[in-house]
């Protein structure tokens, strides 16, 4: 068996059976144009192809690290279509031990609210190399854009000719046990402390691994002492990371913390389009706003929800409406929402409009009390499985036919009255991003 084949293989043990058989089992590995430190592969369509390159590309230069002891670069393309020059690039480049994924740049990066400060902070030390923010640690939640924003600097500082590491805090172990075992200790060393730029994802899980502490300590003060660019990211602000010894915590607050919050509506909505533009998927304002609205605030879902979309629609011969979304989308959404109650959104209702959680459900028939009603009625209907009679004893409404009367005119005033609308999918975004 070829060695791309065992290394797909191994990959299988370590991710679901779906997503295997969905995306990785169909990438077919070119042995004749692969050589000792590339790795080609084939993908049947763009989606495919852009879903392994964002999620799996630096898995797999690290399984086949495991399998043969070496470093490769993994270049996925559309099969048929390999594009030479950018596997000259990539072996030619002076890239040390760089993983970075070519796709992670500032210019498709979306940036909002939620996100501006911290593509901000990396846009700039990007420019200046060692100089502002060192480090840079970012911090937030799964699948906001950590490491496409951290890979972007490391993509610019690679186009400087500079020498560039990114791994994970799970890469950085594995590497320093196998150098430890093979008592190589001055190979690992001169590797990480010889660098230019170090970049190193999901840094929370030194947590309570003293001896990777130590080992990461001496190379952050020797990177730092030489004036080279350190990037972190972790799921959390160094000060809440458990089990990490404090000299490292002080180090990591000492250059600049910058959060990534979930994204706002608006933000999502044009992650989509952008999306929708380079997968070739056409879909109608309806449903961009759809999905926009019922993702939670991991935005790795989009590429997920255009592939299943994409996937149906080819399969089944039928174009994508917004009916056709909802139903492909269905388990998805009641998986998304199964810990949603009727009291988390009314009381975030009664948050963002100040008016208090009894009000809302009260008798009062004042223009504000029947407003923030009538939307947490309708949100409560949409994102929760309870029936019209649950709702109704809920918010003390006489019977199901009242909530049917509330729940007509909520329908109306969402077509007629734009900024009803907008105010139900801003807090319907709200509430499916905690």
């Amino acid at each position: 068996m070829e060695i791309g084949q065992e290394v797909l293989l191994l990959l299988k043990e370590e991710i679901t059976e779906s997503e295997y058989n969905r995306y990785i089992k169909q990438l077919s590995y070119d042995s004749k144009k692969s050589t000792s430190d590339l790795a080609v592969f084939y993908a049947p369509n763009a989606l495919v192809c852009n879903w392994i390159k964002s999620k799996y590309t630096q898995k797999i230069a690290h399984l086949f690290e495991v399998k043969n002891n070496s470093k490769v670069t993994v270049s996925i393309s559309l099969k048929n279509q390999l594009d030479k020059r950018k596997i000259k690039k990539a072996t030619e480049q002076k890239t040390g031990h760089s993983l970075l994924n070519p796709s992670h740049i500032f210019d498709n990066f979306m940036v909002g609210g939620s996100n501006q400060f911290a593509y901000a902070a990396v846009k700039s030390v990007s420019e200046k190399a060692g100089q502002l923010y060192n480090p840079l640690f970012i911090y937030g939640g799964v699948g906001l854009g950590k490491t496409h924003l951290m890979q972007a600097a490391g993509n610019v500082f690679q186009n400087q000719g500079k020498t560039v590491i990114y791994t994970t805090v799970e890469q950085f172990l594995n590497d320093f046990i196998r150098h430890v075992r093979n008592k190589t200790m001055e190979r690992f060393q001169e590797k990480y402390r010889k660098c230019d730029v170090l970049l190193i994802d999901d840094i929370q899980f030194l947590s309570n691994k003293e001896g990777i502490q130590e080992e990461f300590f001496h190379t952050f003060e020797a990177l730092k002492g030489a004036g080279k660019q350190i990037i972190l990211t972790a799921d959390k602000h160094p000060k809440k990371i458990g089990g990490l010894e404090k000299r490292l915590q002080s180090r990591f607050e000492h250059g600049l913390v910058a959060d990534i919050q979930p994204p706002e509506l608006e933000t999502k909505i044009a992650i989509i389009e952008n999306k929708c533009e380079i997968n070739k998927v056409k879909l109608t304002k309806d449903i961009i706003n759809y999905i926009a609205t019922v993702i939670e605030s991991n935005v790795r879902e989009i590429e997920g929800i255009l592939s299943k979309l994409h996937a149906y629609s080819q399969l089944m011969h039928v174009d994508i409406d917004l009916a056709f979304t909802k139903n492909v989308l269905k388990d998805q959404v009641q998986e998304n929402r199964a810990n949603l109650t009727m009291d988390i959104i009314t009381n975030s209702v009664s948050k963002d409009l100040n008016i208090k959680p009894s009000e809302i459900r009260s008798k009062g028939r004042s223009k504000n009390l029947v407003y923030a009603r009538r939307i947490a009625i309708y949100i409560c209907r949409e994102l929760t499985q309870s029936t019209m009679p649950q709702l109704a004893q809920y918010f003390g409404m006489k019977d199901h036919t009242a909530i049917s009367h509330t729940l007509k005119k909520i329908n109306e005033l969402i077509v007629n009255d734009e900024d009803f609308k907008v105010k139900i999918d801003e807090l319907t975004n709200k509430i499916t991003s905690v």
